[in-house]
């Protein structure tokens, strides 16, 4: 995807769910969103972990040898084959992608076994994306089943997953207990 001079781009930002989204895949959820145009938008679940050590989901050749390595969380719906690696700095220019301010993604295997191998607390191996066809994101906005906030890395690498979308919540003035649907934050 591509953007196109007469798009407005939310990306980047966080996406929080919303009593209104009806998709039990995003209920309580906070999405990096790191692609958005006229084509579709790409983002990541960023606090949904899985218990499965990231090691376990992929065949290294030749195969890791004592490392259990960080958790694999699961980054969305979409092709839940495909792997992310979300950085928290840079790490290798050539295999990375700034997807926001002081965030990086990468799909590279060569940094992925690095990231696994070195255990950085800034890292999260993801599974699976978040993805919306064109105006589909656009219209979900409309019917206030997302809210944004901004990319806060702080929010994603140091806040518990159980408690990072109220915390988000929280960022916007609001209350989390008190969203109900039909309601939204103005």
């Amino acid at each position: 995807m591509s953007a196109s001079p007469e798009s407005s781009s939310l990306a980047p930002t966080l996406l929080l769910s919303m009593p209104q989204m009806q998709d039990e895949n995003f209920d309580r959820t906070v999405v990096l969103l790191c692609e958005h145009t006229t084509d579709g938008a790409f983002g990541l679940v960023l606090n949904r972990p899985t218990t499965t050590a990231a090691a376990e989901a992929v065949a290294f050749e030749p195969p890791l040898e004592g490392h259990v390595g960080p958790l694999l969380w699961t980054g969305g719906p979409v092709e839940p084959q495909r792997g992310w690696i979300l950085l928290g700095e840079s790490v290798d220019e050539q295999a990375q992608t700034e997807v926001a301010p002081g965030l990086y993604l990468s799909t590279s295997i060569e940094l992925l076994r690095r990231v696994i191998e070195a255990m950085p607390s800034r890292a999260r191996v993801l599974t699976g994306y978040a993805g919306w066809g064109p105006g589909q994101l656009d219209h979900e906005l409309a019917a206030s089943a997302w809210l944004t906030v901004d990319v806060d890395p702080a929010l994603i690498f140091d806040t518990p997953a159980d408690e990072m979308w109220d915390q988000a919540i929280r960022r916007l003035g609001a209350e989390p207990g008190s969203l109900q649907v039909g309601q939204g934050v103005h």
